[in-house]
């Protein structure tokens, strides 16, 4: 199996990291998929399809290069470079790498996506860092970049979901559920997939995890800079967060944003993951959850550090009437009155 045996030190000096590139690249991996992973990805795909459908027929070259790069066994090295964990690189800076491959380097990368395999003549150009950078910059802009508050949001709060699960039930809780064929062993030992891959000793290197909302997840290294990083889906509530439906109804009783509060509370939350999920001050998260727990609607308990707030039974029953009321509803979070 994928193995990686993980020192002490590389454990303790990891870190979680926002990166848009990679979000950029697992959205095009959507595009390319062409299905949705989920009830909630019908909309997007629906919004952007066609038009990425029409790019790729009016260009064969980078329709086969796209392909070949995400498609097969492996990603191309060079498409999903790992990301530096220093500050908050824009996408235009996570970008420069990608543009500035090498046409030696590229080819090399497109061999290994294809298992060993000869390069399709098509592909054999000197182009071809210039025309994947070209797509990922058109993907960031028409379908990533206008959401990209949101999709940040949620990206942030699985991370401090997953902070949380790493104090309460260390590390086997934390990177378990990140993807489906990963299991931390215990005693250093990070099971990847199940692929029989040689083993990886990860030691005096950093280690990221890169969550991303689609349902797309790989592993990058750049061995000459000693960077390990694994990316994965944010946990599916989360994800989804931003397509929860806040009934109007519920709206006009509460206010939006108290609202959007008790409707995020289906499942427990930390007021950090709920201004995180919300856009709303953590002043503003406070007063709703007072209120809220003040007329009987939640509740709240602590685990380990945290504290943490869930609907009551009243709560469910308020937000159930809300939904049965037949007027529709307005999606939420969205933007909020603090």
């Amino acid at each position: 199996m994928g193995l990686w045996r993980i020192s002490a030190d590389t454990l303790a000096g990891s870190r979680f990291v926002v990166s848009p590139l990679a979000e950029t690249v697992a959205a095009l991996k959507a595009l390319e998929r062409g299905r949705p992973d989920h009830p909630g990805e019908r909309a997007w795909l629906d919004a952007h399809l066609p038009a990425h459908r029409a790019r790729r027929a009016a260009d064969p070259v980078t329709a086969l290069l796209v392909a070949v790069a995400l498609g097969g066994s492996w990603n191309a090295d060079f498409v999903t470079p790992t990301p530096t964990g220093e500050g908050a690189p824009s996408f235009e800076e996570e970008l420069a790498p990608v543009r500035a491959t090498t046409p030696e380097r590229a080819r090399a990368d497109l061999v290994v996506s294809l298992g060993g395999g000869p390069l399709p003549p098509l592909l054999d150009r000197d182009d071809l860092a210039h025309r994947v950078a070209d797509v990922l910059e058109w993907v960031w802009h028409r379908t990533v970049l206008p959401d990209w508050p949101r999709r940040r949001r949620i990206i942030e709060a699985d991370v401090v979901a997953r902070t949380g699960e790493l104090g309460r039930g260390g590390w086997a809780a934390a990177l378990s559920g990140l993807r489906p064929e990963m299991r931390w062993l215990g005693d250093g030992r990070l099971r990847i997939n199940a692929h029989d891959y040689p083993t990886k000793q990860l030691t005096g290197v950093r280690l990221l995890f890169v969550p991303v909302t689609r349902r797309s997840g790989w592993v990058s290294w750049d061995d000459e800079a000693r960077r390990y990083a694994i990316v994965y889906p944010c946990s599916g509530a989360l994800a989804d967060v931003g397509r929860v439906r806040v009934p109007d109804s519920l709206s006009r009783l509460l206010g939006p944003a108290r609202a959007t509060v008790l409707v995020l509370l289906a499942d427990p939350k930390s007021t950090t993951q709920l201004v995180a999920l919300t856009g709303q001050g953590l002043g503003s998260v406070g007063r709703h959850l007072k209120v809220l727990l003040d007329a009987g609607l939640a509740d709240r308990r602590r685990t380990g550090r945290s504290v943490l707030y869930f609907r009551t039974a009243a709560g469910d029953v308020l937000v159930g009437a809300a939904r049965r009321d037949g007027r529709g509803g307005s999606r939420g979070p969205g933007p909020f009155v603090a």
